[in-house]
């Protein structure tokens, strides 16, 4: 295996990890306002019972986005030009999405009055959905290929992202990162909590699977995916649409950690997608060509330069992540106090 096929690889696990990982935090911000607390625990505290379930691993999740830059950046930098330039309003849309949703979960108890409290309720979904539907939309993009200018420059504007594929997989990764999210709370939450984040689960996941479906049967009338791997693609495809599948089943009977796994599983085949689907193309176009990986990676003596320290920031990361989860292991209200 070369070393630029190393760092792909890795370049992907960083972005998969942000997807699962950061997607149950999108997931539990959509979906707080209707998994809080009843009766008059709520009259008592601002807490929220989503939001207490990703209370320990919030910001912390993002690690994964700021290493996947990283890597963008050092081992792909041909890429991340014409990837940035491209989809500049989506990135936009992205980072503004992080930082108003990071601010509103912190700053949503310091309300002193029910409208104030409401006006951060609105801001966290808002800080929740944005970055869901703006990663499906740049996965339908780079699935649907990117136009190319005369000048070899790649350019997207509303008329690329207006299309019923691209919304689609926005469509998609909204109601997906929602389940996830909600499987999330299921698994960290109390029996009657668990009860409901898992049937409001199962109904997100009916709506990611028609959204879904709506794509694929795009693509099979040749206005969705151009994928240059058709045996990969389908098999990738066929993976997600088992993991969907069961994931609703174990949400609908109640197994939470089951449940969790499939919807992780699901969140992180669209990684794989593009990967494999594409390969060795990391940006296509309409016409099945593009940006491959020789063209899109540094040089040899960078990328040597760049593993040393791969070699301890990645382990690290993956360190951290594991000790986090073990430290705050446990359901909410049990073992550890309520943050937000």
């Amino acid at each position: 295996m070369s070393l630029e096929t190393v760092w792909l690889a890795l370049l992907g696990l960083l972005l998969t990890g942000y997807f699962v990982l950061g997607g149950y935090d999108y997931g539990a911000q959509m979906l707080h306002p209707f998994l809080g607390r009843d009766g008059q625990e709520e009259k008592r505290t601002s807490g929220n019972a989503a939001l207490d379930a990703i209370a320990p691993f919030f910001l912390g999740n993002e690690v994964w986005l700021v290493g996947f830059a990283g890597v963008l950046f050092g081992a792909f930098p041909h890429l991340e030009g014409t990837l940035l330039t491209a989809m500049y309003p989506l990135i936009v849309a992205i980072l503004a999405g992080l930082v108003v949703g990071n601010a509103a979960v912190q700053l949503r108890r310091r309300a002193h009055s029910a409208g104030g409290r409401r006006t951060w309720d609105a801001l966290i979904v808002f800080g929740g959905a944005v970055p869901a539907v703006s990663w499906g939309l740049v996965v339908g993009l780079l699935l649907n290929g990117v136009p190319r200018r005369a000048d070899d420059s790649f350019h997207v504007g509303a008329d690329e992202v207006f299309t019923p594929f691209v919304l689609a997989c926005g469509a998609t990764a909204m109601l997906l990162f929602a389940a996830h999210g909600a499987a999330f709370v299921a698994l960290r939450s109390g029996p009657e909590l668990a009860a409901r984040a898992s049937r409001l689960g199962a109904q997100l996941l009916i709506g990611a699977a028609a959204a879904g479906a709506l794509a694929l049967l795009l693509t099979s009338f040749g206005s969705g995916a151009s994928m240059t791997n058709r045996t990969a693609s389908v098999a990738v495809t066929a993976l997600f649409a088992a993991s969907v599948a069961a994931a609703w089943w174990h949400l609908h009977r109640g197994h939470g950690v089951l449940a969790f796994a499939a919807t992780c599983t699901a969140t992180a085949l669209p990684v794989l997608l593009l990967g494999a689907g594409q390969y060795p193309y990391l940006l296509i176009t309409h016409a099945g060509a593009g940006l491959d990986i020789e063209h899109a990676v540094t040089d040899d003596a960078t990328l040597k330069i760049l593993s040393g320290f791969g070699v301890l920031v990645v382990p690290t990361i993956l360190a951290y992540q594991f000790w986090s989860w073990w430290a705050f292991r446990g359901r909410t209200g049990q073992r550890h106090p309520s943050y937000f």
